[in-house]
């Protein structure tokens, strides 16, 4: 009985906030996934464990919750004056889909740290203790995200005493710069509020 050829692709299950996802670069995967497409798709809902009737994932890295069914791409960026393009993709449990259309704001904070241990910031903008800026482009909602990671004797930091509600245990804090945050689709025109001020009365 013929069977489909094994494959390994490089990937980490990594923390950001009170969400985890599988984290890769996009110089690793094969090459008809590097692209948008049905290929991708099929990659990664099988390394989650999606689409799976029972709703536990229990055959891949997915956790049965939309917070732990989550996937990362990352490269270096393509764009001037940012270090990484990001694209998030949110795997349906228990359907064959993949949510490209918005961002999560919790795996935004492991972007910068995945990014600078897996060489895709220039090492000229790493300081080898102190704080690293990691200029991130959010390709899915075409936003800049910046990043300020703790860096000690040139490696991320991770361990720390920032607490986090929904989290466990203490960790290195990531700070997060959320550039020009509102939104814009269907003629938002980019309005952070929808009537465009702070408070309305309503009479």
């Amino acid at each position: 009985m013929a069977h489909a050829p094994q494959i390994k692709v490089p990937a980490t299950y990594m923390r950001g906030g009170t969400s985890k996802g599988v984290f890769f670069r996009l110089q690793d995967m094969p090459p008809a996934t590097q692209v948008p497409g049905a290929a991708r798709d099929a990659l990664l809902m099988r390394v989650i464990g999606s689409p799976d009737p029972y709703g536990k994932q229990t055959d891949g890295m997915g956790a049965a919750t939309s917070s732990t069914s989550k996937t990362v791409i990352l490269a270096k960026s393509t764009r001037p004056d940012h270090d990484v393009d990001y694209l998030f993709g949110q795997v349906s449990i228990d359907k064959p889909f993949i949510d490209w259309s918005g961002n999560c704001g919790n795996l935004s904070a492991a972007v910068g740290p995945f990014s600078i241990s897996n060489g895709l910031v220039d090492p000229s903008r790493i300081p080898q203790n102190g704080i690293a800026t990691v200029r991130i482009w959010q390709a899915n909602i075409g936003k800049t995200i910046i990043s300020h990671v703790q860096m000690t004797n040139g490696a991320v930091q991770e361990t720390g005493d920032f607490e986090l509600d929904g989290v466990t245990f203490p960790a290195a804090e990531v700070q997060l710069e959320f550039m020009d945050p509102a939104a814009e689709e269907e003629g938002g025109g980019g309005a952070m509020f929808p009537t465009g001020n702070l408070v309305d009365d309503l009479v």
